[in-house]
């Protein structure tokens, strides 16, 4: 059998309501149910994908397994060790196994950067290979998600929104990625992703 990569365990995520009256807090009782008690196991090779109407928590669920957002209860498990016991070099770790691709990718790219720096900063953080070997490995995953090379010193406010998807998936792909977890991705990411990144 494969091998689990990450196991969800009945994740709830709950929002409190607080109902206010002239700036003064009167109850935080209720609560809107974002995600209620969700299970599942991925495992090495496999796509997992979560289909519900809209506000039924699939991006809270994605969000929450690269810990982006806090459970109210249950577990999220890489390789059997809870993510949210994780010490701070754990958590670095892990961040580089992990990745999460946003469906808004332009709120994700830092205007100031050209998309080259973008998709480099990852190797940066980590302190991973030499200023020319991060630059050839941005290049190569430029080409690798049909983004002309020619484009690596480009600012993101000159690319379509299409384009900064695959610049999005290009940078979540620069580190030694065991997964990621993704918002809205439509079919053709979903072919691109199997003709090319087939081998991960």
């Amino acid at each position: 059998m494969s091998e689990v990569i990450l196991s969800v365990k009945d994740l709830k995520i709950h929002y409190p309501i607080k109902m206010k009256v002239k700036g003064k807090l009167l109850s935080q009782k209720n609560c809107v149910q974002a995600v209620n008690g969700i299970t599942f196991d991925v495992y090495k090779g496999e796509t997992l994908g979560i289909v519900g109407e809209s506000g039924c928590g699939k991006s809270t669920t994605g969000r929450a397994v690269v810990r982006l957002e806090r459970p109210t209860a249950g577990q999220v498990l890489y390789k059997n060790q809870d993510i949210w016991k994780y010490d701070k070099e754990q958590l670095f770790s892990y961040r580089k196994k992990a990745q999460m691709i946003f469906q808004d990718a332009y709120s994700t790219l830092d205007p100031r950067f050209t998309v080259g720096r973008s998709i480099m900063e990852p190797l940066v953080i980590h302190g991973i290979g030499t200023k020319e070997e991060r630059e050839k490995r941005g290049r190569q995953l430029m080409e690798d998600v049909g983004l002309p090379v020619t484009y690596f010193n480009r600012y993101p406010h000159e690319f379509s929104g299409g384009q900064r998807q695959r610049i999005g998936v290009a940078r979540a792909l620069t580190l030694s990625l065991r997964f990621w977890s993704a918002t809205n991705l439509c079919r053709l990411w979903m072919c691109l992703f199997r003709r090319r990144f087939s081998t991960l």
